[in-house]
């Protein structure tokens, strides 16, 4: 899926729309994404920070999960923006978990991760660049009862 120009620039204006929700009061650090699905829907989310700091998540696992909970599960894009506490923007790419997870829902070789400094300042990535060598849900053989029995 070839994302449109118009798209990108909705979905970057939808993540910096969401970015006041984070909650990030320890790493002062504010994570939003915007997720779009191959339906055409986008599904946002920001970063959620807990003070025992393992059970925290990311922005883009929260959108990937709110649009999974709601019965989506094919997706073409995703725009990831982030705030420092200065309320400095930079390119702010996916950490390893949410790779993994972006490579459970989508195509590596099509689907887009925009990085967005602003509506002007960005990159697109394949997920198969970010990801070289991925590990997903095409690597695990389906086991049938021929292959229980010896």
């Amino acid at each position: 899926m070839k994302l449109q120009e118009s798209m990108r620039e909705e979905l970057i204006r939808r993540a910096f729309g969401v970015l006041e929700y984070a909650y990030a009061p320890y790493s002062k650090f504010k994570v939003a994404a915007a997720l779009l699905t191959k339906s055409g829907k986008i599904y946002t989310g920001c970063n959620i920070e807990n003070a025992a700091l393992s059970p925290g998540n990311c922005a883009e696992r929260t959108a990937i999960f709110k649009a999974v909970s709601e019965g989506e599960k094919d997706f073409a894009a995703i725009c990831i923006v982030n705030e420092d506490a200065q309320g400095n923007h930079d390119y702010c790419p996916p950490c390893g978990v949410c790779r993994q997870v972006m490579m459970e829902f989508c195509d590596p070789g099509e689907f887009t991760i925009i990085l967005a400094k602003d509506e002007g300042d960005y990159q697109a990535h394949m997920l198969a660049e970010l990801l070289p060598l991925g590990f997903g849900p095409g690597n695990l053989k389906k086991q049938t009862d021929d292959d229980l029995v010896d």
